[in-house]
């Protein structure tokens, strides 16, 4: 169980990220990552060349370590199996997945996070017990095959105009230049793929966007 004001904390900068994101050792990326400043890591194994079973879990086991080292939550992508193997901090769901009711049922009270892209897929998540919600896409992101198409910071301000009080981390095309405009709208923090996984320094590109987030 993580107290709300810690949990805002630590989505302040949420990476999100998983082997075909890498252009060097996930486990590399990531211990830079956190070097340069992340608060929170989700490990999102999916698109082209993605890892199954037994690897999957290899390295979620070793990103997990990393995590467990720094100090840092360390949640699955709607893999509520893996994430219970794991025994993670948490994880996040998206509207097509598994219900947030049953989640809650399978992990306790471990950290939920819940992918939400109108105020009333906000409201349900809030009623269904969700932790935090994950807001977007923001801006145009490839990062994510499937991502719907983005709607500005407009989505996350409409959220806190009809009450929306739970934690919100921004995620789809966020990165230095406009992570700021994220947070002024009302989020607590940023969530970023390619931002951070794609740059040639993970450790300088976290440490920009944490800069630009103070």
């Amino acid at each position: 169980m993580i107290e709300e004001k810690d949990l805002r904390a630590a989505l302040k900068l949420y990476f999100i990220m998983g082997s075909p994101n890498c252009q060097s050792r996930p486990q590399q990326v990531l211990e830079d990552a956190i070097n340069g400043g992340v608060t929170l890591f989700q490990f999102r194994e999916k698109g082209k060349g993605a890892l199954k079973g037994d690897e999957k879990k290899a390295l979620g086991e070793e990103l997990q370590w990393i995590c467990k080292n720094h100090g840092i939550p360390f949640i699955v992508n709607d893999d509520i199996d893996l994430a219970l193997e794991l025994d993670t901090d948490g994880v996040h769901i998206g509207q097509e997945d598994e219900p947030l009711e049953s989640v809650r049922e399978k992990i306790g009270n471990k950290i939920i996070g819940v992918s939400a892209h109108t105020v009333e897929e906000a409201r349900q998540a809030v009623n269904g017990g969700a932790d935090y919600l994950g807001v977007g896409p923001i801006f145009p992101t490839k990062s994510k095959e499937d991502a719907k198409a983005a709607q500005g910071t407009s989505v996350i301000t409409d959220m806190r105009k009809n009450g929306i009080r739970l934690p919100i981390v921004g995620i789809g095309g966020i990165g230095r230049g406009n992570a700021k405009s994220v947070i002024e709208a009302g989020a607590d923090g940023i969530s970023v793929i390619s931002a951070i996984a794609g740059a040639g320094d993970a450790a300088i590109a976290a440490a920009a966007l944490k800069k630009e987030l103070t």
